[in-house]
């Protein structure tokens, strides 16, 4: 009898780690109101030239942080960045950062194919590690398509180093949101 009560005791009892796996509430990323994130962890062009966008928002009143999945991809290459580039109020935006999980030679030769004569101003800026793009919680599992974790496609609006506006692809990769046309109008 006592084996009895003891076993159903084994069987109510809670887990010991509380389980997430069927939580209804989405997971919070980068909002309005929070700071750049001060990290030294962001490349541009070379391995050892480190990049701090909260040092570089300090600098400036404003900008746009424009996150990417990958460099050369299809909606990357053909939509996201030139609606940014040819847009006629990007001169306006002041500093302007595109960011992907990727290393800075490859964000460098993108840059060079997507702005050949650096007209635009436009800091193409590698993530290798997803270290940036975790801090903004703005990573999501890529592992089937790009081989890692990566950057969902957004753009934030940046205003005296905080972030005014967050304009984050609810599917991660789409472009409903994050175009140059709903953001800068």
């Amino acid at each position: 009898m006592a084996f009895r009560f003891a076993a159903r005791r084994v069987a109510l009892a809670r887990p010991a780690v509380p389980a997430r796996a069927f939580h209804s509430t989405p997971r919070a990323f980068v909002k309005t109101g929070d700071a750049v994130p001060d990290l030294d962890v962001l490349v541009e062009n070379s391995p050892g030239n480190k990049v701090n966008l909260a040092d570089e928002f300090a600098k400036v009143t404003n900008g746009l942080i424009i996150g990417v999945p990958a460099a050369f991809s299809p909606a990357c290459s053909a939509s996201h960045i030139p609606s940014y580039i040819n847009h006629p109020k990007l001169k306006e935006q002041g500093a302007v950062f595109v960011v992907s999980v990727n290393d800075p030679f490859v964000m460098k030769a993108w840059g060079d194919q997507l702005d050949p004569a650096g007209e635009t101003g436009i800091r193409f800026l590698g993530d290798p590690a997803g270290e940036f793009t975790k801090s903004l919680e703005v990573d999501f599992d890529s592992k089937a398509i790009f081989g890692n974790d990566r950057s969902k496609r957004y753009t934030l609006v940046i205003e005296n180093g905080k972030v005014k506006e967050a304009h984050v692809e609810p599917d991660n990769i789409g472009t409903k949101v994050s175009l140059a046309d709903k953001v800068l109008g």
